[in-house]
């Protein structure tokens, strides 16, 4: 089954997930493939959608939303899953538990009316070169830490949980 991890990314972190996740994929006997959602001519040519996209102001990149917006008659039918990336693991107090909170506002802000089996959302990288000045300031103060958050178990176990899913289809 040509399954497409679809990603959209701003400094990497989501595009590493991605290919994690096509990986756990091909690891199960799938052939998947990690690749931009801007660089996709034929979403046809897939049977199966991992979709992705990095998280700012609580909904995905534009480039995510356009894939989705373009391709929601082929999206429709078949088995999607998508995955958000932004920074929960990075919180504490207060602003981690409101961080999960956002979970239903990125999932409202998708175009259309898409249909998908389960939604994860993943911590990713957070870095000082990636805001600037009063972005850092206030990341700091709603007791943000800068860092590498992404769970890889978290990460391969959803992939293989999907595995498991089309492998019975």
């Amino acid at each position: 089954m040509d399954v497409l991890v679809g990603y959209a990314t701003s400094h990497g972190s989501t595009r590493e997930i991605a290919e994690r996740l096509a990986a756990g994929l091909s690891k199960a006997g799938l052939h998947a493939e990690a690749r931009a959602m801007e660089t996709v001519d034929d979403a046809d040519a897939y049977r199966a959608f991992v979709l992705g996209s990095a998280v700012h102001g609580q909904t995905w990149l534009d480039e995510a939303k356009d894939f989705v917006r373009d391709n929601l008659d082929v999206l429709g039918p078949r088995p999607v899953w998508i995955f958000s990336v932004g920074m929960p693991s990075a919180l504490r107090g207060p602003w981690k538990r409101l961080a999960l909170k956002e979970i239903p506002l990125i999932v409202e802000s998708l175009p259309g009316d898409l249909p998908f089996r389960n939604h994860q959302l993943f911590s990713g990288v957070v870095s000082r070169e990636q805001l600037p000045l009063t972005g850092r300031i206030l990341f700091h103060l709603v007791g943000g830490r800068f860092g590498d958050y992404r769970d890889w178990d978290a990460i391969e176990g959803w992939a293989s949980g999907i595995a498991d899913e089309l492998v019975r289809e």
